[in-house]
């Protein structure tokens, strides 16, 4: 047996013993104790210590492997979300020429696309608001809320924050006095992707709208910029099958006849606005973004005059572009939303 504990046993310490012979050198104890019976004298003076020496290794070992995977997570986080910010601030410096001049009349770019089965629009805009206050802003599902409410068609909006993930509950309808029942109803699942120093990203998506419409999607993504500012890119999208589309039809050919969008293209020869189901994509994005300036406006005036602050900037600015986006009067307007304001205000879960 003196050969053979020479290399079971190896002296505690020993430099010559590497973490795989360690590992080794434990199962043979346990295989040796196991099957030597007989030299339970030597089992008692040497297997306790060097099972006690595994053992911790083993925990340590398991230890820097959790550590070491967690770090590796939290690099891979923090290096998309670097590489996600560097993409947007290489947008903002591409859309330099048309932030600083179009027809919108302020820094913002609109576009919009549509396929056989889905409709989208995004908009890439400046804020004046430094990026600090719009990262707390819409990192709280709460504030959405606040900020949904703005749209003309958005009836009541309440959010969820003691689920996991957090939810937002939205009900969606006309542009005139509505009871909730008669509206439709949307649940949006919150998702902060990412919230650091130099970048945001939030995500809103439903699974089911109106009319057999699919895969609702509102995306925020914003970085800083110079002269505290705040860059951002606003994404809309949702699908649609054949009887969502029948019904947009037959909308566009009653109530909606003559709405256009904002992207202009050739028609006849002749230069007009987009319509149809890109048409009204662009306008309900230009209206969740006039929604964002108007509540960011409104955080300098006391808490009181807020709401109203907002109102009033919010019908302001979609009064800019009348053609796509006048539906009502100013005062059709204000007391239809101080009305939705207080009922979602009232049926908020109690403390």
């Amino acid at each position: 047996m003196p050969a053979t504990n020479s290399v079971l046993f190896p002296k505690y310490g020993d430099d010559s013993t590497n973490f795989s012979g360690k590992a080794n050198t434990c199962r043979t104890v346990e295989r040796v104790a196991k099957t030597t019976p007989g030299h339970w004298h030597t089992e008692k003076m040497q297997k306790g210590p060097i099972l006690k020496r595994c053992l911790i290794a083993g925990v340590a070992s398991t230890l820097t492997l959790v550590l070491v995977g967690s770090a590796v997570a939290q690099l891979a986080v923090t290096s998309n979300s670097e590489r996600n910010a560097a993409a947007l601030l290489e947008k903002y410096a591409a859309l330099a020429p048309q932030l600083t001049q179009n027809q919108y009349r302020r820094p913002l770019f609109l576009e919009s696309s549509e396929s056989e089965k889905t409709v989208d629009s995004d908009v890439y805009a400046v804020l004046d608001s430094p990026f600090s206050i719009v990262s707390i802003t819409f990192k709280r599902p709460n504030q959405w809320c606040e900020v949904l409410i703005l749209h003309i068609n958005t009836k009541y909006c309440r959010a969820s924050s003691e689920a996991s993930p957090s939810k937002l509950l939205v009900s969606i309808g006309k542009k005139s006095a509505q009871q909730l029942k008669d509206a439709f109803s949307l649940e949006f699942i919150f998702q902060l992707a990412a919230a650091s120093p130099n970048y945001l990203a939030v995500q809103l998506n439903a699974n089911k709208g109106p009319l057999g419409t699919t895969d609702y999607s509102i995306q925020l993504q914003a970085v800083p910029i110079p002269n505290g500012k705040t860059f951002i890119h606003l994404h809309y999208s949702y699908g649609y099958g054949l009887t969502s589309r029948l019904s947009m039809q037959a909308y566009l050919a009653t109530v909606g006849r003559g709405k256009v969008g904002f992207t202009q293209i050739n028609q006849e020869q002749r230069l007009g606005y987009v319509s149809g189901m890109r048409g009204a994509i662009e306008r309900n994005t230009m209206r969740y973004y006039l929604a964002i300036e108007a509540y960011l406006a409104s955080l300098n005036q006391p808490p009181e005059q807020q709401f109203n602050t907002r109102l009033q900037y919010w019908f302001n600015a979609t009064e800019e572009y009348s053609l796509q986006l006048h539906e009502v009067g100013r005062n059709d307007y204000l007391l239809m939303k101080k009305d939705e304001y207080q009922r979602q205000r009232a049926l908020l879960p109690a403390n």
